[in-house]
């Protein structure tokens, strides 16, 4: 058990150091409760396999197909919980496979995005909007936020250490109360930069 003294350390330099853990995010799924039951059946929920950083969220057990003009990705992971919209998010590279020409966008924000065939073990639906690129972005607990005097909504840089260091522009803060200080990254970008889950970059501030 930790003592009073090691957790208020680590409180401190959380708050004290411009250091983000990194979150690789591979091609994945948020769906409606609506869609997850037109997939898997009526009144069904979804399994949680392992927590994410964040707060409430999960991996669950469950995966999809989704399918495009031009090709199908299948194992597509779902994550918990449910949400108002589907949403399903790619990388650029994952786009050029299925034949669909995603934006570059916040997640929920999902007007003027193309759709897609979902497949699940019970039925099929085809979206007509919901696939997006995310964007680059860090989650920051409010607190920490407010010390520093970050700004949700505030872009900021990162820079990464390694042989493929870069500084990488246009990070947007999204700050809020329930969240765990994380950068999401996609795999293009990971794999640009030779970074992984649980690697460490350096928010810049001009």
């Amino acid at each position: 058990m930790k003592s009073l003294e090691s957790t208020l350390r680590e409180v401190l330099n959380e708050v004290i150091s411009d250091e983000v853990v990194v979150g690789v995010s591979n091609r994945h799924i948020h769906l409606s409760q609506e869609d997850l039951e037109e997939l898997f059946g009526a009144g069904y929920s979804l399994s949680k396999m392992k927590d994410m950083k964040q707060p409430g969220q999960f991996a669950a057990k469950e995966t999809v197909t989704i399918e495009g003009p031009k090709g199908r990705f299948e194992g597509v992971r779902i994550l918990g919980p449910v949400r108002k919209e589907t949403q399903v998010e790619v990388s650029i590279s994952d786009s050029f496979k299925i034949g669909v020409k995603p934006p570059i966008r916040e997640s929920g924000k999902l007007d003027r995005t193309p759709g897609i065939k979902i497949i699940g073990p019970k039925g099929s639906i085809v979206k007509e909007r919901g696939v997006i690129v995310a964007g680059r972005h860090i989650h920051m607990p409010k607190y920490i936020a407010d010390i520093k005097g970050y700004k949700d909504g505030e872009l900021v840089k990162v820079e990464t250490s390694g042989e493929r260091k870069v500084v990488l522009y246009n990070v947007l803060l999204r700050v809020g109360s329930n969240m765990a200080k994380e950068i999401h990254l996609d795999m293009d970008e990971a794999n640009a930069a030779g970074l992984k889950n649980d690697d460490y970059v350096k928010i810049i501030r001009d």
